[in-house]
């Protein structure tokens, strides 16, 4: 069954907004990522609705992550702030770094240390361009690096398969 969507008022936009954070802190993000879509609808650039979707699909990666990951990944480009794209791509990483360690499969931990250190290559660029005062990123890196060590966490061994010559 087909609905037509009924659509938000541009002078509701803050508002709306508000309400996306709020459920997003009632861990609710499939109602915040509703409410996003509602803004982007009737204003396409708003970067607080952007940058608010990608969070509540972020907060949604323990549900389904291929799909949730997949629509996170292809908001960055539409973040027009270089600083903020690198900080939310590094959380994109870290995100995904969590849920490999709460799955706890095999090979997790090591999936989970490569995606870490992903997040922290990215906080480091977004170190390097951010405003003064604005330690964030340092605060982001230093959460990868502490996870990393608390968890023991390494690298994929490299393969000792070595070929056989005739």
């Amino acid at each position: 069954m087909e609905f037509e969507l009924k659509s938000l008022s541009i002078a509701a936009v803050p508002a709306a907004l508000e309400r996306a954070r709020g459920y997003r802190m009632l861990n609710e993000p499939a109602q915040a990522e509703s409410i996003c879509l509602d803004i982007l609808q009737v204003d396409p650039g708003n970067q607080q609705a952007i940058i608010t979707l990608l969070l509540a699909l972020a907060d949604q990666f323990s549900e389904s992550i291929i799909d949730n990951l997949d629509r996170a990944w292809s908001l960055l480009p539409d973040i027009h702030d270089e600083y903020q794209r690198a900080y939310y791509n590094g959380l994109l990483y870290e995100r995904q770094a969590r849920m490999y360690l709460r799955r706890g499969t095999p090979g997790s931990s090591h999936a989970a240390y490569d995606l870490f250190k992903e997040a922290m290559r990215c906080y480091e660029t977004a170190e390097g361009i951010r405003a003064a005062g604005n330690d964030e990123a340092l605060l982001r890196w230093n959460t990868c690096a502490r996870a990393i060590m608390t968890g023991r966490l390494q690298p994929q061994p490299l393969d000792d398969f070595s070929p056989m010559f005739e």
